[in-house]
């Protein structure tokens, strides 16, 4: 019996596969290292994941742990495995990247390109073991083109801006009989006042959340739901359409045109994905990728399947 987890900063997908291939699904809040301490994560798994797989734990020996993790670099891996180490004692555990759990769950033993879109986001260039090299993803601050969070971000900073509503300094001069909206149109929906509305929060409110709360990326992936609710407005489907771009260019891009240091491929390969931005946008996200020359290719929500065929020698065992 193994335990695979795929983890993001929002949620951690697990898996309790027996040596018959069966598979016991449970979910809980996410794990990064990048913003919990060993005995928070020590704390979660506890709390969240135990009580949920004791039950089934009686039915076999856990012999394996394969942890994929948001957060999970080379430095910050080991306080992950320390945690899950002190509650599954008698089981082998392996740590390692949300990307290198992505890769395998998109290509198993081939080689290519695999892409996260999700709460974060992130690439690499995969040889069909390990990663060769990627582009950094730098976390929502600096980076994470494509993601939730940033989708977030962005949306919020429009609409407080007032990017997205239209309003613009020549028509806040027009009176009520110079209005641009004649009989057969309807009013055009203000998207901020919208927004408010259905979050039922306030400008006060996001800026506490994002400055003075823990877990911000948390909250700013949450609102980005409010442009699949709303995407047949053209303003937020051309949201989401450049999002994507960004990504592209900032990314993708670099594993198709050689560096001076020799790395990029210069090919056309296809692109996999995981992740649900990537998931639920998929339309939008081919439609970009159609435009800036790259073929898309497998997209899922997560990788646990592909983990489990994967590591299927983990499962059964040798006779």
């Amino acid at each position: 019996m193994i335990l695979l987890a795929d983890s993001g900063s929002t949620k951690v997908h697990w898996c309790l596969v027996t040596a018959s291939g069966q598979c016991s699904d449970v979910f809980t809040d996410g794990i990064n290292p990048l913003f919990q301490t060993s005995d928070a994560m020590r704390n979660s798994i506890s709390n969240q994941l135990l009580p949920q797989i004791a039950p089934l734990l009686w039915a076999g020996t856990l012999t394996h742990v394969f942890f994929y993790g948001a957060g999970c670099t080379p430095e910050k891996k080991v306080f992950v495995q320390k945690a899950l180490e002190g509650i599954f004692k008698k089981a082998e555990v392996h740590v390692e990247s949300d990307m290198l759990g992505a890769a395998r769950g998109l290509l198993g033993h081939e080689a290519g390109i695999a892409c996260i879109l999700g709460t974060g986001s992130g690439s690499c260039f995969y040889n069909g073991e390990n990663i060769e090299w990627c582009v950094p993803s730098l976390g929502y601050i600096l980076g994470d083109e494509g993601s939730a969070a940033v989708l977030g971000k962005r949306l919020v900073g429009d609409l407080l801006k007032n990017q997205l509503d239209p309003i613009t300094n020549d028509q806040s001069q027009i009176t009520n009989d110079q209005s641009p909206i004649t009989n057969n149109q309807s009013p055009i929906t203000n998207l901020k006042d919208l927004f408010f509305e259905e979050y039922h929060t306030s400008m006060a409110d996001i800026i506490e959340k994002v400055y003075r709360q823990p877990f911000p990326n948390r909250f700013l992936a949450k609102l980005s739901k409010f442009c699949a609710d709303h995407i047949d407005d053209k303003r937020i489907r051309d949201l989401v359409y450049d999002h994507f771009v960004q990504f592209i260019r900032r990314n993708l891009i670099q594993y198709f045109t050689p560096s001076p240091s020799g790395e990029g491929r210069g090919e056309a390969t296809p692109v996999g994905f995981v992740g649900s931005i990537a998931y639920y946008y998929r339309p939008i996200l081919e439609e970009a990728m159609q435009a800036e020359g790259i073929p898309l290719g497998t997209v899922l929500q997560d990788p646990i399947e592909g983990l489990k065929r994967y590591h299927q020698d983990s499962i059964t065992p040798t006779m």
